[in-house]
């Protein structure tokens, strides 16, 4: 066990992938420090035998890129086999002493020390989208440092020879391959939503599947948003299953389109479906030929089903729940692989009370058997706060939803609570019951110590489809503000339970920015607030950002000339000495995305 930067000891497992009878997991441990194991997993007399072994063990220069960014994997072991020799090597992204220029590293299996894969990855952002593990051949994309550029990228990651796919300002991320690798499809993304598909024509050119380039459109025409997400080609090689909003379900769907009939998306029908509530589709994910892992994100709670495609009928059909029943309920899925050799399931599933948990699941459907015993040290499972529905209606009638952990009875307090009003970071992001997550274990504490935490999704948040998340584009500070401000003025008020003239306002990143523009431009709301590497001066953030991020900001928030007044009105600078409640502002040294001088600037202008 390690302890986070909160104080909460706990082993994090973020991953975990299952090799016939080796099960390889990812804690993170001590202050963002991962280790790495290969555990045997073997049963005798229907007990699991779980005996975790070393492969690697982080240390202050070394951090893993974290499954946390969902869209990213962090590590891939190859080729198959038992657990022993066969496994010749794992291969890991990991950055020095969080600047999170994360590279590709191999480490034999047995274990040893990182050898970095190529060199053409120093001194770029790099993200390991997926590997072929018996072809041996992972595909990334990596982000230039000095310009506006990020290419995708292929990998022998038996030779160490890297291919450049393409490169764009706007993605040139790999998305699907053919079962064979002679094509590829990339994407290009602008704003949240908003992609185009393609495949390289080997000529320096592309081949548009979906969608029209941002530089061919024409000003001042409505483009339709593609929301995709989770994309495969097919094992007949003939096209690509994907998620999508095109097909009128804007919490998204499945779609197929034809290699051969570029700029038609064909709807696919899903059969099974079990879960009910408001949410998304996730992610599409293969397990084996057209046999693929799909997953919902329900009202914050994970849900996967094991589904079989049709090519001929357009359909998916549910096989099996995954996660989303029994013990698997009422949390979050991190990390789900699939052995074809055994047919069993490995996950890493967590709840806002639980620390994640490795499973197994077998292939004759019975529920899935837990392989260790996480718990936050010191504390009995009582004590901590599951929280409770408290969705409301904001000031324009639109449904925001949101969560209140109360402390639990058996602590002992009494009357109204203090209110810790909690903003999360993105903005197109999501508070869920996730104890991986960095806010759940300061939720905890904040219970412990008698305080009700408030915790909303606002407008703009991911998981209640692409129309809400896409609300906050252009409108920082705006009507997402207004949500906030309704919740402490018109809702929280009315809750006995609660003690608003008590109330504090927190936030990280973008909830830092909000904490600061609730904080200066309604000051009466509160009487602290703490500020974690939130945006001060959207200008000098703008300008300081990655050169890979600045396309997209320039989109979702405005052009710094063209926008200027805008930007003015939205800057926390401009209101900040709005603020009475004492301020407590937190920040990274290394942080690249909202940097120290940020936070600096902030400081030296309130003394």
């Amino acid at each position: 066990p390690g302890e986070d930067a909160l104080g909460v000891e706990h082993r994090r497992v973020i991953d975990a992938e299952l090799v016939r009878d080796c099960l390889r997991d990812l804690p993170r441990v001590a202050r963002n420090h991962c280790n790495l194991y290969a555990e045997s997993v073997k049963s005798t007399h229907g007990l699991a035998r779980f005996v975790p072994n070393p492969v690697f063990e982080g240390n202050r220069a070394l951090h893993l890129s974290s499954l946390e960014k969902i869209e990213n994997r962090c590590t891939a072991l190859f080729p198959p086999g038992n657990c022993g020799a066969e496994l010749d090597r794992i291969v890991l992204m990991i950055d020095s002493d969080g600047d999170e220029n994360y590279q590709p590293l191999m480490i034999p299996l047995a274990g040893g020390f990182p050898e970095p894969l190529d060199a053409s990855f120093e001194g770029r952002r790099s993200h390991l989208i997926d590997v072929d593990a018996a072809a041996r051949i992972g595909y990334f994309a990596a982000e230039s440092r000095e310009e506006a550029m990020i290419f995708g990228l292929r990998a022998d990651l038996e030779t160490g020879e890297v291919v450049e796919l393409g490169r764009s300002p706007y993605g040139a991320f790999p998305v699907a391959w053919s079962p064979d690798h002679s094509r590829v499809v990339l994407t290009d993304g602008y704003t949240v939503g908003d992609d185009v598909l393609y495949e390289p024509d080997g000529e320096g050119g592309r081949r548009i599947l979906y969608g029209t380039p941002i530089d061919e459109r024409e000003e001042g025409r409505e483009y339709p948003l593609s929301g995709f997400r989770g994309s495969h080609v097919v094992s007949s090689g003939s096209g690509i299953l994907i998620g999508t909003t095109l097909l009128g379900d804007d919490s998204g769907s499945p779609g197929f389109i034809a290699f051969d009939r570029p700029g038609e998306i064909e709807p696919v029908a899903i059969e099974g479906l079990v879960h009910e509530g408001v949410g998304e589709l996730e992610d599409i994910k293969r397990l084996e030929g057209d046999r693929f892992a799909t997953i919902y994100n329900i009202d914050g709670c994970s849900w996967a089903y094991d589904t079989r495609f049709d090519e001929g009928t357009r359909t998916l059909a549910v096989d099996r729940v995954l996660v989303g029943e029994g013990d698997l309920a009422g949390g979050v899925l991190h990390g789900l692989d699939y052995d074809e050799a055994s047919g069993r399931f490995a996950l890493s599933f967590c709840t806002a009370t639980m620390p994640t948990q490795l499973y197994v699941l077998e292939p004759d459907g019975a529920p899935g058997a837990r392989r260790t015993r996480e718990r936050a040290l010191g504390l009995d499972p009582s004590l901590l706060s599951a929280g409770e529905d408290a969705s409301y209606e904001s000031h324009d009638g639109l449904r925001v939803s949101a969560r209140l952990y109360l402390p639990a009875e058996a602590l002992g307090f009494e009357g109204p609570r203090p209110l810790v009003y909690y903003v999360h970071g993105g903005p197109q992001s999501q508070e869920r019951p996730n104890f991986a997550w960095f806010s759940m274990p300061l939720i905890q504490i904040l219970t412990l110590e008698g305080f009700a935490v408030f915790v909303p999704n606002a407008r703009g948040s991911s998981g209640y489809g692409l129309s809400y998340m896409k609300r906050v584009d252009h409108d920082w500070g705006g009507l997402d503000r207004l949500d906030h401000v309704h919740a402490m003025t018109e809702i929280l008020p009315k809750d006995d339970l609660v003690d608003t003239t008590r109330a504090g306002v927190v936030g990280r990143s973008y909830g830092g920015y909000m904490t600061l523009m609730l904080s200066s431009r309604h000051p009466d709301l509160w009487r602290a607030a703490v500020d974690m590497f939130g945006p001060y001066d959207l200008f000098t953030f703008l300008e300081r950002i990655p050169p890979t991020w600045k396309p997209f900001f320039e989109l979702s928030i405005g052009n710094v000339v063209r926008d200027r007044e805008d930007i003015l009105e939205r800057s926390p600078r401009t209101h900040i000495h709005g603020i009475t409640a004492p301020l407590l502002v937190i920040q990274g040294r290394n942080d690249p995305r909202v940097v120290e001088q940020e936070s600096h600037d902030l400081v030296e202008e309130l003394r």
